[in-house]
């Protein structure tokens, strides 16, 4: 995305463009964004507003790279610590190649609390991370005095705890706050009363919210609420209330209620105020008071920092009681007074020197998704305190002596002050399965690298495997692929980047597909040997086939997934917890083969008629084609078969193919006008002719009513850019699978109108034919083939055999597979321009290109942000299974095994 012009790279973005819309994505890359301090947290920060596309960024950072920082920032390496570089400095060339539209920026200047803090006015937020509090406070002040305000975040991971603040200014407006597409209601009927009750169609629930506003179309009757906007309360899940309708005019049929996104203003304080009195979000409900325990906390955590000029040391008792008593001067400072929870101190001041990389890979993406908000006004913000903790590790690390958190001299140090020296020898010797490399994989192997899974001397292993290919619309969001690498196999270039993060990993890669057809490529004892199997992948039935494997196997599961800002973590315990599948998702709501066919009510409806009309024309039926002739090589033993009375499968169709092939661009071209004239214009008065506008249903009511839609026959014109494009990509279709070479002067207007103009369009004649309304049937699977079709088909094989057009390479056809992500092979533009025409003719809003590709593509919305939260979440999950495995063997009877979660231990009985 070129900042300058403002043009979205699609092949890159096209998956974010989805989540956060061009006007938002155009907002992002005009934004300038400063991040201090480029530790493990800053570093996923930096990461994940690089990946999202912000214009600029300046990271900043005053220490030199030590030991420490291999165990949690992912791009610092061994030779770093060697030269004794800056942060900032070490990792800016590896964050600027995220992305080669942002432009990176490094600052090693001091920033205290004597700096002028005016160059901060070139930025639109300012990100703090590893900053004193008084300094924060120092920064939030100037920025929150701004006009416009600067945006500010702070985040800090302090051991097994981390906080994340947000201020945007006194008033800060949002114009969408939840960034979903806006809902159309179908209305059944609509009473003349006060208040006036809108009814939706049976089966269709409305899931509308009270207070949202609504404005109204195609209402029949009552029409002067067309075009007013009301706002809603809900009164059932298939009924509102909308104001008073007394006195409008009866309510015929008909109607469309669409929502209207309203903007919303959200206030902020500055932190200053907050810290005093903290508006916080609840992330655990089963915690409610955990969020004002550890603002106490870590409050107490900073003045400790103020007060010893350090923080408190790895372990040690002394220091915990001295922070609790700061704690308990602090809460009476606060305006409820909140309680001090000892516990929650005591092991924040043991582990505050030690860093869980999964933990800031958690805070990480939120952060980073708090700077997307604040820069382009899209979703509703955080306000304005969210803390994410690790306690329920701090069970099983009681017993420990206070000799197992320190230091060893190794990469794993901010992990053992965590965590114990024991504990991250378990994880080394873990045995993960991990399928899927594309955006939670690669993630889940940098979380893997800097926790030291898999690096045992002697046990331990990383087994990867995903078929895939790199694209480029994955650089967005898999962040270890870089644009060399595209077209190579994501499993080997996951493997390799992962090794340049922590080159001790022992790791094997596959690119295998992990479902029933290859069940022989992962044995039950390859099962049975992995301490954990973690999935990263979209595809249901493969989830649901690893799933039936660990059950089988007894072996735990993690699975994952993102859409848009939106994911979801799951633990699977085989006899303890719910399995995979054991639930399952709704069906996806299929559209009736009759709405499609004949009923359109809505975008969706035509996007996929013309979704279908692609795979029958141009890779059903040459398939099909193809395979007739690879049966029966030669059309004159065809013909001999056929007049001998015998039947010959899909006979019918491939002659009727074979006679109407077109065998140069003219052809081509005449063929996709006769197509346009079919589809829409012919179409069209078939179904005026079965039922006029005038048809009334057995009850009385008119046939053609919401959501029944009559369609009127579209015109062709030559220069709406609608009616040429159609031509225009239909033709370049079939003249690739008819294996017709065309230039770039057949594709110029003056070629295309010139045969155009000569082309003969056959006149409509009205049929007979039965028209399917019932909305349960199914698609047909066989179309029956009359005598006098057969008699036709001998006549025209004839004709192509005498014409000497039923030769070798007369009956081969190349079929096309639908390519969503390659802009020039126009397989989106055809459906583009079918769609639209098709919704023209039925009076239905057409879709925009970016859209339909969603639709018939089947795109899912995704973005970085969400991918590294999701994996950050993973991880935690991670850990708290397997982290603290115990073998004990239990006396059970021999159909019995079980998996037992105490206290975040898995016991694992033989």
């Amino acid at each position: 995305m070129a900042a300058d012009s403002m043009e979205i790279d699609d092949a890159l973005y096209s998956r974010q463009r989805y989540v956060l819309g061009d006007t938002a994505m155009q907002k992002m890359a005009q934004s300038h964004v400063f991040l201090s301090g480029i530790g493990g947290l800053g570093v996923e920060i930096a990461k994940n507003i690089i990946l999202a596309g912000v214009k600029a960024l300046t990271v900043h950072d005053t220490k030199q790279c030590t030991k420490w920082d291999l165990g949690i920032n992912f791009f610092i390496h061994e030779d770093d610590i060697t030269s004794q570089r800056n942060r900032a400095e070490a990792t800016l060339h590896r964050i600027a190649e995220l992305n080669p539209y942002v432009h990176v920026a490094a600052s090693v200047v001091p920033l205290d609390e004597t700096t002028d803090l005016s160059f901060l006015k070139q930025y639109q937020c300012v990100i703090l991370t590893e900053v004193s509090l008084l300094l924060q406070k120092k920064i939030n002040d100037f920025c929150h005095a701004q006009q416009p305000p600067i945006k500010f975040i702070s985040a800090d991971v302090y051991g097994i705890c981390s906080r994340l603040f947000c201020d945007f200014g006194d008033e800060f407006e949002v114009l969408d706050t939840t960034g979903e597409e806006p809902k159309e209601i179908f209305i059944s009927n609509i009473t003349q009363s006060n208040p006036g009750i809108v009814t939706c169609l049976e089966n269709h629930p409305h899931r509308l919210e009270t207070g949202q506003f609504l404005t109204f179309r195609e209402v029949n009757g009552m029409s002067c609420l067309n075009g007013s906007t009301h706002q809603i309360t809900v009164v059932s899940p298939y009924s509102f209330s909308i104001g008073d309708t007394s006195d409008m005019e009866p309510y015929l049929h008909g109607g469309i209620a669409v929502q209207v996104k309203t903007p919303k203003m959200f206030y902020f304080e500055r932190l200053e105020k907050q810290i005093i009195n903290p508006l916080c979000l609840v992330a655990d409900f089963s915690k409610p008071e955990a969020p004002l325990q550890i603002h106490v906390a870590m409050l107490a955590l900073n003045h400790f920092q103020e007060n010893f000029g350090r923080g408190p040391n790895i372990g040690c008792l002394q220091d915990a009681e001295e922070m609790l008593k700061i704690a308990m001067s602090v809460s009476e400072t606060l305006e409820n007074k909140p309680q001090v929870n000892g516990d929650v101190v005591k092991w924040l001041s043991r582990t505050a020197q030690g860093f869980l990389a999964p933990l800031a890979a958690a805070v990480g993406g939120v952060a980073s998704q708090e700077v997307l908000k604040a820069v382009t006004g899209k979703f509703s913000p955080l306000q304005q305190w969210l803390y994410i903790d690790m306690l329920d590790i701090v069970t099983p690390l009681e017993k420990m002596g206070c000799e197992e958190f320190l230091p060893r001299g190794d990469r794993y140090d901010a992990l053992r002050a965590c965590i114990g020296d024991s504990l991250c020898q378990k994880l080394h010797d873990l045995n993960v399965f991990l399928v899927g490399c594309g955006a939670i994989g690669c993630e889940m192997l940098k979380n893997f690298a800097l926790l030291g899974v898999g690096t045992g001397q002697d046990k331990g292993l990383v087994t990867i495997t995903d078929p895939d290919l790199i694209e480029k619309s994955n650089l967005n969001r898999q962040f270890l692929f870089r644009p060399h690498h595209i077209q190579k196999p994501k499993s080997y270039t996951a493997a390799e980047a992962t090794l340049n993060i922590n080159p001790y990993l022992k790791i094997d890669s596959y690119i295998n597909k992990v479902c029933p057809a290859t069940e022989n490529t992962y044995s039950d004892e390859f099962y049975t040997k992995q301490d954990v199997i973690v999935t990263a992948l979209d595809n249901v039935e493969a989830r649901r086939y690893i799933d039936s494997r660990c059950v089988a196997n007894l072996r735990p599961l993690i699975d994952s997934g993102t859409m848009g800002t939106k994911g979801h973590t799951e633990v699977i315990v085989p006899h303890l917890t719910e399995s995979y599948n054991s639930h399952r998702d709704p069906p996806e709501e299929e559209i009736p083969f009759c709405t499609l066919k004949s009923f359109p009510a809505a975008i969706e409806h035509t996007i996929q008629w013309a979704r279908d009309k692609f795979e029958s024309s141009f890779s059903h039926k040459p398939s099909l084609f193809n395979k007739f002739w690879q049966t029966y090589p030669s059309a004159e033993e065809v013909l001999q078969r056929i007049k001998s009375g015998e039947s010959l499968e899909g006979c019918f169709h491939v002659i009727k193919t074979l006679s109407r092939r077109p065998r140069s661009w003219t052809q081509c071209v005449e063929l996709a006008r006769v197509k346009f004239e079919k589809y829409f214009s012919h179409k069209a008065l078939q179904l005026l002719h079965s039922f006029p506008l005038d048809t009334r249903l057995k009850d009385g009511s008119l046939f053609w009513q919401s959501p029944k839609r009559p369609p009127f026959p579209v015109k062709f014109e030559f220069n709406d850019p609608l009616h040429y494009g159609f031509i225009v990509s239909a033709a370049k279709l079939f003249a690739t699978v008819y294996c017709v070479p065309f230039t770039e002067k057949d594709l110029s207007e003056e070629t295309i109108l010139k045969i155009i103009s000569a082309v003969k369009v056959p006149e409509f004649r009205p049929s007979n034919k039965v028209v399917q309304t019932d909305e349960t049937a199914r698609k047909p699977d066989h179309i029956p083939v009359s005598s006098e079709d057969e008699r036709n088909a001998i006549f025209q094989l004839e004709k192509s055999i005498v014409s000497n057009e039923a030769l070798e390479n007369d009956l081969q056809m190349k079929p096309i597979s639908f390519e969503k992500d390659d802009d020039s092979n126009g397989h989106i533009d055809f459906i583009t321009a079918a769609s639209n025409l098709r919704a023209k003719m039925y009076n239905i809003e057409p879709a925009d290109r970016f859209k339909t590709k969603r639709i018939a593509g089947k795109i899912i919305p995704a973005i970085a942000t969400a991918t590294a939260a999701v994996s950050g979440l993973v991880s935690m999950l991670f850990k708290m299974l397997k982290m603290y495995v115990s073998f004990s063997y239990c006396s059970l009877p021999k159909t019995t095994v079980v998996w037992i979660l105490i206290n975040a231990t898995l016991i694992e009985p033989h």
